[in-house]
């Protein structure tokens, strides 16, 4: 039997549900965890092409295996979900699936101060300029691209990173979570990429939304990791009423995200997280889960006190790496936004409450 730090993180409690198959994911993370950022390039590409697709009937089973390698190892998860989204997109698209020996990011945000764009020369199309927050943007074979080509529109293409033209921009990246998953800017000088989608689609498609969810699976499971640590007692102490308090929050907080995430994934796979409803759904799931990462990583810290965080790298790193990666959510923007569509709806699916 796994031990707790390679057991599956279900999302369900149904028998059989939990395949060994993750245990063994989770074990892998661990084991190549120790030369990143190549142990989940590694991983996405021996296990990436097997996950299953979201929105065709198992959606739960591909989130559980992102959370299992998220509490396992958060840096070897971040790796691995940008190639298992971009597969997803290139199958929604209608485009064939990765080759077997590539791996693949998405490179779809903006920053101030810098833009790329997709200029057509003939028939093809030419990335020109930088792209910033280009996760592992030197170790990838290839990645998804969304680049502006018009003053209004940006379209997403696929590039082989390999090319010559394409410069990942060394010395940007001074993180202390996630710090072998260099995220800085990668400069494309007239590099060709093919047109995925008409321009617009990335943002439009359903799984988009899907994609944004099964990010929040992996906090999830990054906050399984941490706070796994709060199981085990320092020395011979036994836990005290402020000890139980602190599980017991943890345990709410980590319940009601794990809850809202299998909700969600049944909704995708029966059809009813498509449009405006996805969009939604998609909000309400990153909020949920984002409070959960925040309570976690604060009843963490007031139940374990400095020690762990000084004193073993292995929960100091889980720490660090949650904390970056859940700021992904934009926080009050984001609890904005999802308010914003909530009132949206009422007119014409009644009440949310």
């Amino acid at each position: 039997m796994p031990d707790e730090q390679t057991w599956p993180v279900t999302l369900r409690r149904e028998s059989g549900l939990v395949a060994a198959s993750l245990a063994l994911v989770a074990e892998a993370a661990r084991e190549a965890a120790s030369d990143l950022p190549h142990a989940g390039i590694e991983l996405a590409r021996s296990w990436g092409n097997q996950l299953p697709l979201p929105g065709r009937g198992s959606t739960t089973e591909l989130w559980e295996a992102l959370a299992t390698v998220a509490a396992s190892d958060l840096s070897v998860a971040r790796a691995m979900e940008p190639h298992v989204d971009a597969r997803a997109i290139l199958a929604e698209s209608g485009a064939p699936s990765p080759p077997e020996d590539t791996c693949w990011g998405v490179f779809a945000a903006e920053g101030p101060g810098v833009r790329l764009e997709a200029v057509r020369s003939g028939d093809a199309w030419l990335l020109d300029g930088t792209k910033p927050w280009c996760s592992l943007g030197g170790d990838l074979s290839h990645a998804l691209v969304t680049a502006w080509v018009d003053d209004g529109t940006r379209g997403l293409f696929a590039v082989d990173l390999g090319r010559d033209g394409v410069h990942p921009l060394d010395g940007t990246w001074h993180a202390r979570g996630l710090r072998d998953i260099r995220s800085g800017p990668v400069r494309f000088d007239a590099v060709p990429a093919q047109p995925v989608g008409e321009p617009g689609w990335y943002l439009r498609r359903d799984g988009f939304a899907w994609g944004g969810m099964g990010v929040a699976a992996v906090w999830y499971g990054g906050a399984v990791g941490v706070a796994r640590r709060l199981l085990r007692q320092p020395g011979d102490r036994a836990p005290d009423q402020v000890a139980h308090l602190h599980v017991g929050t943890v345990d709410a907080a980590l319940t009601g995200a794990r809850a809202v995430l299998a909700d969600a994934a049944r909704r995708v796979d029966d059809g009813d997280a498509a449009g405006d409803r996805g969009a939604l759904l998609a909000l309400r799931v990153r909020q949920v889960v984002a409070d959960a990462v925040e309570r976690v990583l604060t009843a963490a810290d007031h139940a374990l006190g400095p020690g762990p965080l000084a004193l073993e790298p292995e929960h100091a790193a889980r720490v660090a790496d949650l904390r970056l990666y859940v700021r992904q959510h934009h926080a009050e923007r984001d609890g904005a936004a999802l308010g914003e569509r909530v009132l949206a709806a009422v007119p014409t699916d009644g009440p949310p409450w």
